[in-house]
């Protein structure tokens, strides 16, 4: 609850202080720059999930992996806590890809291990981690805001003091900490505590081997791109996205080479691509809500309700209220519903939803044009929708994600899960140069499409995929 509260505390303001001018308590930046920062920021956070799933598995295991990936995401919002602008900016992005790289696939694996493949309370179960991390989630974008607005007093003036939200946020993470290291110790199970696949010797010095040259070949990269004046922040998003597209390709191709996957495990991960795939175009509209939403909320929403004034990042409260709202109500329905959907199946109707919460975004820009402001009631009813989206696809994903995973890569296939999103939300700092007040009602029908779309096929393809995941459905 704690890591969700700082982390998402900290984006519901990150992307107004990476853009607000100087003399407005922001770093001057454009809202391009923002944008596309926002996206590859967290792109690289699920890119991360790679290293922190391997170093769970072979190294440290659960416990240990998730308690320093919190203690390196504090780092990061007190870096963003201190005045130091553009540099801390990118010390506190490092801190917390790093540190949320290491805490998410642990924690997520934890909650996989109290059930049995087949057991009928899994998706149920998820739903609820689901629930728990997004109460922390929800309550951040009320608070966070008001810290960095004086609190209700105006106690900085008309300038807002990011900084004073980034505080709140590290002060969030901190009591987390402190939770996680006495809870975990008493209550977590002896597996927790050791990886799951231990590393030999000679395994270690390979691995050595393959970070050196790893590390070299990223220096040469950067050093290349400093020596052709190549070496600025678009080209490194660029470079960014170009990794988060290969990386899966690379992970499957590791997966099914391995001499320690059985063919029935295989055909499982076979399975897996069509979910893997339809999981980016899910989370490419889902997490634009920190994004494309946020500018929206910002330029184009009545930030009223009558006498009632609020701000506009506020609006990041809608994601995890949502998913409280409607949680206890879909693990109602998967527990009484004994002859449930396919995972495939739920899929494919997560993303027509997704793809909704789109087109309606694109009604008010077409109705009323692009040039003022409309009700914020649109935004609701957007985010309303993508959630139900959500609630067919985060917790069903998680869950059928432990179901497929080989044995000995169930941590990294978490890991892998995850990597769905930094695809995504790469893809999405490319295509966010598309996206202006002009072209607003073309950005949403397209990208809502391509989503009806994808889940129409997944649909005709669910018999076949669900043939391949056997008893894993």
């Amino acid at each position: 609850m704690w890591e969700r509260f700082s982390y998402y505390g900290m984006r519901a303001i990150l992307i107004y202080y990476i853009y607000y001018a100087v003399n407005k308590g922001g770093l001057g930046m454009s809202q391009y720059n923002a944008a596309a920062i926002m996206s590859i920021y967290g792109s690289l956070v699920f890119i991360s999930t790679l290293l922190g799933g391997w170093i769970s598995d072979r190294i440290w295991g659960t416990y240990k992996t998730t308690f320093i990936g919190g203690i390196l995401i504090m780092l990061g919002h007190i870096c963003l806590s201190t005045p130091l602008g553009v540099a801390a900016l990118y010390l506190s992005i490092a801190f917390i890809v790093l540190g949320s790289g290491f805490l998410n696939p642990s924690a997520s694996a934890t909650v996989g291990n109290l059930y049995d493949k087949n057991d009928q309370r899994r998706d149920a179960g998820f739903s609820l981690y689901v629930f728990g991390i997004n109460f922390g989630a929800m309550i951040a974008p009320i608070v966070v805001p008001w810290a960095s607005s004086g609190f209700g007093f105006h106690l900085f003036g008309n300038v807002t003091n990011f900084h004073a939200g980034f505080v709140l946020a590290a002060i969030g993470m901190l009591l987390g900490l402190i939770q996680y290291y006495f809870a975990g110790n008493k209550y977590l199970p002896a597996k927790s505590f050791k990886p799951e696949d231990p590393m030999t010797k000679q395994e270690k010095k390979q691995v050595l081997i393959k970070f050196s040259y790893g590390l070299t070949s990223l220096l040469i990269v950067l050093g290349a791109m400093a020596f052709l004046h190549a070496l600025n922040i678009n080209n490194i998003i660029n470079l960014i996205t170009i990794i988060a597209v290969v990386l899966p390709i690379i992970y499957f191709t590791i997966i099914f080479k391995s001499n320690k996957v059985s063919h029935s495990e295989r055909r499982k991960v076979i399975a897996y691509i069509p979910l893997f795939l339809a999981a980016i175009i899910f989370w490419g509209i889902e997490e634009s809500g920190a994004v494309v939403l946020a500018l929206f909320a910002e330029n184009r929403t009545v930030l009223h309700v009558g006498s009632w004034y609020f701000q506009a990042a506020n609006f990041q409260l809608l994601n995890p209220l949502f998913i409280m709202i409607l949680t206890p109500i879909f693990v109602a329905l998967w527990n009484s519903w004994k002859k449930q959907p396919t995972a495939p199946t739920k899929f494919a109707v997560g993303l027509g939803f997704a793809g909704l919460s789109y087109l309606v975004m694109a009604i008010p820009g077409a109705l009323f044009g692009t040039s003022g402001r409309v009700s914020p009631l649109w935004l609701v009813l957007s985010w309303f929708i993508v959630e139900i989206g959500e609630m067919l696809i985060s917790p069903i994903g998680l869950s059928v994600t432990t179901q497929l995973s080989p044995k000995v890569f169930k941590t990294q296939m978490m890991s892998l899960w995850y990597l769905s999103d930094a695809v995504a939300q790469a893809i999405n700092a490319q295509i966010i140069r598309f996206y202006t007040p002009k072209t607003e009602v073309n950005y949403f029908i397209a990208v809502g499409i391509v989503s009806i779309v994808f889940g129409i096929l997944l649909l005709f393809g669910v018999k076949k995929i669900s043939a391949l995941m056997g008893d894993s459905k």
